[in-house]
């Protein structure tokens, strides 16, 4: 089914394998760290993951990075909002300073030369998601809307958890409030999806979600895609990431996604639980290893 939606490519394509990394000690050490994971993309938090702190990049650093980049090949770059920008959130103080920090990232973002910047939709802390959903329109017209660069912004998918806005329909509401503008995009995340209800471990449930995808707001739409197993049943709505098939997808899953033209194109990032960034690398030649 979803073979009529695609324009099949006839050169090699490359995937784009990496995980999330820190950039304390500077991106072009960043840059080292995913060479030696064999990662050729990566993410990290565009500041403290939970709270508002973001760490100074210099003109010197950027210079250095952009250089390792270009020779080490890493694209795309990504980074990650903190959780506690909540742009669906009833409380006008926090609601104003998630559209400030979301502005400054996306700035921050262009800065480096980054391709994508991915945000957790939000909260609606028990208003309902009409409102919800209202409040991150208002956000990103006020964020989003207001940058010029070429950095995207990605609404990530989320398990549905609690008062969580991030359903594809939720998506799809909030790209049509704002006039569907090119510059946003969605990430969508393995195990928040499998969390949500779909079953992508047989090729027809595969089949289906790429369907949904393609009648919400279409596959061109998908610029990355978060790569973790899920620590809880399908259908759970609880978002715990597990190790690369130590969870309930499994290596069944995961080949069905990497193999299915559909997402072809698409960078996967892991965000699985590690106590070592280095244990990312027996990830990614883990995920090699399957596709042999």
């Amino acid at each position: 089914m979803y073979s009529k939606y695609l324009t099949v490519r006839e050169e090699y394509i490359i995937l784009r394998l990496g995980c999330h990394l820190s950039i304390a000690k500077g991106l072009d050490k960043t840059a080292k760290m995913a060479g030696e994971v064999r990662a050729n993309t990566f993410q990290y938090f565009t500041r403290n993951p939970r709270g508002g702190a973001a760490r100074k990049i210099s003109e010197e650093e950027i210079k250095l990075w952009k250089e390792v980049r270009a020779a080490e090949n890493l694209y795309p770059i990504v980074g990650h909002l903190p959780y506690v920008v909540n742009l669906a959130t009833p409380k006008e103080g926090i609601h104003k300073f998630a559209s400030k920090v979301l502005l400054e990232d996306l700035e921050r973002m262009e800065a480096i030369g980054a391709e994508y910047l991915v945000v957790h939709p939000g909260s609606h802390l028990g208003e309902g998601k009409e409102k919800g959903i209202y409040r991150i329109i208002k956000a990103l017209e006020e964020s989003l809307l207001q940058f010029s660069g070429k950095t995207s912004l990605l609404l990530e998918t989320m398990a549905g958890q609690g008062s969580e806005v991030g359903s594809l329909k939720d998506i799809r509401a909030i790209m049509e409030g704002l006039g569907n503008p090119e510059s946003l995009g969605v990430c969508l995340d393995s195990c928040h999806l499998f969390a949500a209800g779909y079953d992508f471990r047989s090729s027809q449930g595969l089949e289906i979600l790429i369907e949904e995808i393609h009648e919400m707001f279409g596959l061109d739409k998908v610029k990355v895609f978060h790569l973790n197993d899920c620590k809880f049943p399908l259908g759970s709505k609880k978002d715990r990431h597990e190790r690369l098939g130590q969870g309930y997808i499994k290596k069944e899953g995961f080949l069905n996604i990497l193999s299915n033209p559909a997402f072809q194109e698409v960078p996967y990032i892991i965000e699985t639980p590690v106590e070592n960034y280095k244990e990312y690398g027996e990830e990614i030649e883990q995920v090699y290893s399957w596709l042999e």
